[in-house]
C-alpha cells in the first residue's frame, strides 16, 4: 500500500511518499516490566531496555522536529500526543500508521545509526517521545511506527538480530528506514561501516 500525505495550511510544506508492507505471522514475544527509582525495565527475550523520562528542559536529538500534532514539540510531549501523531520536519508533514497497521509492519531497507553528537556535548537528549536517548542503549528512529513500539531487526549480512524500542522520529535521509542507536549498531555488526542490509519487524509482546 503507497501513503501520500499532503500538507495542508503550511506553506513551505512537502510530499512524503512512503511504503507499508503488511505480512501475516508477526514476531510475538514474552516480556516483563520492573519498575524502580523512576525507571522502567522491559525484558523481551534476552535483551534488556530500561526506558527513563528525560527532563522537558533537554534538547530533542531531532532540533528539526517543528511541530507535533500541530503543536510545539515538547507541548506535545507534556499532553502525551505522540504515540501516532503527526509531526513536521523541514516544512514536510509525516503521519505515522495507526497501531493496528503497525502490528503487521515488516520491511526490509537501508539501517543506519545515529547520535554521535550527543557524545559530545554536556547534559542528555529528549527523543520524539520524551524519553532519554540513550546513545548506547537498544533504541531506534522510525518516520511511520507508532512510538512507543518495539521491533526486531535482523542484519542480512550477518544474521544478526536484536529487538528495540523504537522512540524516536527519522532518519531524514532517503533511501534509509531506521536509526538505530550506536549501541545497537555494534551489537548488530555495522557502527564501523554506518550502514546495513536490514529487515525490520514489529514485535507484538505477549504477557
Amino acid at each position: 500500500m503507497i501513503i501520500v500525505v499532503a500538507c495542508l495550511g503550511l506553506l513551505a510544506c512537502g510530499i512524503v511518499k512512503t511504503t507499508y508492507k503488511v505480512t501475516k505471522g508477526t514476531v510475538k514475544a514474552g516480556y516483563k516490566v520492573t519498575k524502580f527509582a523512576g525507571k522502567t525495565v522491559y525484558t523481551v527475550g534476552k535483551f534488556t531496555i530500561p526506558v527513563v523520562l528525560a527532563p522537558l528542559t533537554w534538547p530533542l536529538t531531532h532540533a528539526d522536529i517543528e511541530s507535533i500534532d500541530d503543536l510545539p514539540p515538547k507541548d506535545a510531549i507534556k499532553q502525551g500526543r505522540v504515540k501516532t501523531s503527526p509531526y513536521v520536519v523541514k516544512g514536510k508533514r509525516y503521519v505515522p500508521m495507526s497501531v493496528e497497521k503497525a502490528r503487521n509492519y515488516k520491511k526490509k531497507g537501508i539501517a543506519s545509526w545515529y547520535g554521535y553528537e550527543t557524545y559530545r556535548q554536556r547534559g542528555g537528549h529528549m527523543t520524539a517521545n520524551g524519553e532519554a536517548f540513550d546513545p548506547n542503549g537498544l533504541n531506534a528512529a522510525h518516520k511511520f511506527l507508532p512510538l512507543p513500539t518495539f521491533v526486531r531487526v535482523t542484519n542480512l549480512d550477518n544474521k544478526r538480530q536484536i529487538i528495540l524500542r523504537v522512540n524516536d522520529r527519522g532518519p531524514f535521509i532517503d533511501g534509509r528506514i531506521i536509526d538505530l542507536s550506536a549501541g545497537a549498531a555494534k551489537k548488530l555488526g555495522f557502527y564501523e561501516k554506518g550502514t546495513a542490509r536490514v529487515i525490520v519487524e514489529t514485535v507484538n509482546l505477549d504477557g
